[in-house]
């Protein structure tokens, strides 16, 4: 007899269930990555929900199927609406669908905003740790103030104990200063400089990571700087294919990325082929692609955003919630099978 209990996980709930586990929720985002570098995954392309008279809102589905150790299937439906900001709402909000990968029935809907931001700043931390070329304490850049660079700045405290300082820029003044505040929190050690622009955050930090709202390239050149930049451009819309092509290019899937017009998606429009991006990031943790083409290149890291990465986590709050006795859990969800059900009575 299948289980046709569903589970129910509420924002606040999973967020206790992945505080501090800043390290494991590496460790598992990784193994999704190699899962699906060795092709244990089916990812279709994700589909997105447009909105004529609101071209900045949208929503997106990212089905995906993951094997080896996770066994899972699911989608994340997962909504951007930047106007939310006005309203004191967040932009993004999300919900995730867990299925049996045996029997496809399912068993989870779990708040999926938050493994969104978690799984996203996990996958910058490792793209961090594995292509920075420096070595020692250094500064880091974050580029739009908003809660994807706020938990990007969670995980790079936990990924790289050398960053020493954190230099803001938001074109919103108001949003850097609350960042300030916050990321207090995280760390009373740490130095924070708000910047007036985004070309003082770039000149002074080897590291760089941009999550932004911006809808097309508004990047066009790096300032003179030593070598060994890193650009995370987890925002995917803010740098120029001219830029794009200067630089050493690290992405997470090809085909994913390039669509949707990001700026990998623009460059390739430009030069008509794909050869300028070297690797997959799941190409350095196997070893089969070096860390940097060189070490004076700059090198950009520009992740689509996986939906196995969404339930590799999801898995993982699932498996710890069931553990723990955590969430609501709505009994027979589903209908008795209709082999086994009684007939409806014939209406006269």
């Amino acid at each position: 007899m299948f289980d046709d209990d569903v589970l129910i996980l509420k924002g606040d709930e999973v967020r206790a269930l992945l505080q501090g586990q800043e390290h494991e929720l590496m460790r598992t985002v990784r193994a999704a990555y190699e899962a699906h570098a060795g092709a244990d995954s089916s990812l279709p392309q994700s589909t997105f929900l447009r909105f004529p008279q609101e071209p900045r809102n949208r929503i997106i589905a990212l089905p995906a199927y993951l094997g080896q150790k996770f066994e899972v299937a699911g989608i994340k439906w997962i909504a951007s609406f930047p106007g939310n900001h006005d309203a004191g709402l967040d932009r993004a909000s999300a919900v995730i669908i867990l299925n049996s990968a045996e029997t496809g029935r399912p068993r989870a809907i779990i708040e999926g905003s938050i493994i969104s931001a978690k799984r996203t700043a996990a996958s910058a931390a490792l793209a961090a740790m594995h292509l920075r070329g420096e070595t020692g304490t250094f500064a880091a850049g974050l580029i739009g103030c908003g809660p994807i660079n706020f938990e990007i700045a969670r995980f790079l405290l936990k990924a790289c104990p050398e960053v020493v300082a954190f230099h803001l820029y938001d074109r919103h003044e108001g949003s850097a200063r609350r960042f300030e505040h916050k990321c207090r929190e995280l760390s009373v050690d740490i130095e924070i400089v708000i910047e007036d622009d985004a070309e003082s955050v770039l000149r002074c930090c080897p590291l760089v990571s941009f999550a932004t709202t911006a809808p097309e390239p508004h990047i066009f050149a790096l300032p003179e700087r030593k070598a060994g930049t890193t650009l995370l451009h987890i925002s995917l819309r803010d740098l120029s294919p001219e830029l794009i092509l200067s630089c050493d290019n690290v992405v997470d899937d090809i085909e994913h990325v390039c669509r949707a017009q990001t700026s990998v998606h623009l460059t390739e429009q430009l030069v008509g082929n794909r050869d300028f991006i070297r690797c997959t990031l799941a190409d350095i943790f196997t070893g089969a692609a070096p860390a940097r083409r060189d070490a004076e290149t700059p090198v950009i890291f520009s992740p689509f955003g996986l939906g196995v990465l969404d339930l590799a986590v999801s898995q993982m709050v699932y498996e710890r919630a069931r553990a723990e006795g955590v969430g609501t859990t709505i009994t027979s969800f589903l209908p008795d099978p209709w082999s086994q059900s009684k007939q409806e009575p014939i209406l006269s």
